[in-house]
């Protein structure tokens, strides 16, 4: 048995649901010990950046912490020790606590996201950069087995031997509206070309190059029906590129339950294209999740994005708007987008739940001594 434990948020987190639904392919029973803190990735990183939050937050938590005590005492009374215990994305604190409730079981934390990468990415500096390094380091020190995206995201971690690799993927819902018949068929002559971004505008995502490369495919008479949902700090620096040219809808956000159906109505997903440090080292859920869509994913060549679906991807510099406009010309011809939908679809299976946490297994399967990063 594993325990998926923590305050996570599956609907707006999905990466834990992909883990569990991978694990369960493969026949682990999973149970799940999961106290909703119910604040999104910016409210959190807006409490780390502005202090005078944190006392909301800290009484959130220790609430839900609580109930999962609660829950990790009845479970332990109807049921024997969890073979290992999923803390769940996002889990910085939570980890602390799964490490005093089973002190002596295999604690898996999914480190996606390192706190003072994320706040440098996105403006902060000074000492609450060095606090979150801190928070980073206590959070990865007291797990067993540490979950990380990318190559470029192990080599950050203190103790590179308790890594390991595990793709984000893609939830089963992102399949199902692939193959739905709401989904887009390929564009024919004289059809624009149908493509959506969605995210949290983040420097990482690059998204005032999609502005740019936009306003560029429109001068060029590209013809393209776009969708831009979402909302955040660099939003105005993007509409701003995109001018008033480009045919583009503009949408604050969409709920995530919605947000498959809504790709997988377009022909082309758009991934991130900035050149920043963060940028050059993930893989992003969008990549992912456009894959498992159907959808041809257009983002920056960065080499982990080229390791992990090269071969499925359309590709571009990073921070390039004309090479992204470029590749958006040239999709919008069919026979060229009937090449790149092949290669899309032939890269599904690889981010399938069941494909991605083979290397979590592996770890999991391994004598005590190598999960704990001493082999």
């Amino acid at each position: 048995m594993i325990v998926a434990f923590g305050t996570y948020d599956a609907a707006r987190h999905p990466r834990i649901g992909v883990l569990v639904a991978g694990l369960r392919a493969h026949g682990r029973e999973v149970v799940e010990l999961d106290r909703p803190l119910g604040f999104s990735t910016a409210e959190r990183v807006r409490m780390l950046r502005q202090p005078w939050r944190l006392p909301l937050l800290a009484l959130r938590l220790l609430v839900c912490w609580a109930g999962l005590a609660r829950d990790a005492v009845a479970l332990r009374a109807r049921r024997a020790t969890p073979d290992a215990v999923l803390v769940g994305y996002l889990g910085h604190f939570d980890v602390l606590l799964a490490r005093v409730l089973y002190p002596r079981t295999t604690i898996v934390l999914d480190h996606l996201v390192f706190a003072a990468d994320t706040a440098v990415d996105r403006g902060a500096r000074g000492l609450r950069v060095r606090l979150l390094g801190l928070l980073d380091r206590a959070a990865t020190g007291a797990a067993d087995v540490v979950l990380v995206d990318t190559a470029e995201h192990l080599a950050m971690l203190r103790e590179p031997g308790k890594g390991v690799v595990v793709p984000v993927g893609a939830p089963d819902a992102w399949f199902a509206a692939g193959e739905s018949d709401a989904a887009a068929p390929a564009p024919r002559d004289g059809e624009p070309l149908r493509v959506v971004f969605f995210g949290l505008y983040t420097p990482l995502q690059g998204a005032p190059v999609i502005g740019e490369a936009l306003s560029l495919a429109a001068a060029a008479g590209t013809e393209l029906d776009v969708t831009m949902a979402g909302t955040g700090q660099d939003l105005a620096a993007t509409r701003a590129a995109a001018g008033p040219a480009a045919r583009i809808t503009w949408q604050d956000w969409v709920e995530p339950d919605a947000l498959p159906a809504i790709v997988a109505a377009h022909h082309v997903c758009l991934g991130i294209f900035s050149a920043t440090p963060k940028g050059l080292r993930v893989v992003p859920n969008k990549v992912f999740q456009g894959l498992a869509a159907g959808r041809v994913v257009v983002t920056s060549d960065s080499a982990p994005q080229r390791r992990a679906l090269g071969e499925h991807l359309e590709l571009v510099p990073a921070a390039d708007p004309a090479a992204l406009a470029a590749r958006l010309a040239e999709l919008a011809r069919p026979e060229r987008y009937a090449a790149a939908a092949a290669r899309a679809r032939a890269g599904r299976d690889a981010v399938r739940p069941a494909a991605v946490v083979g290397p979590l297994l592996e770890r999991l399967a391994a004598p005590a001594d190598a999960r704990d990063g001493h082999a």
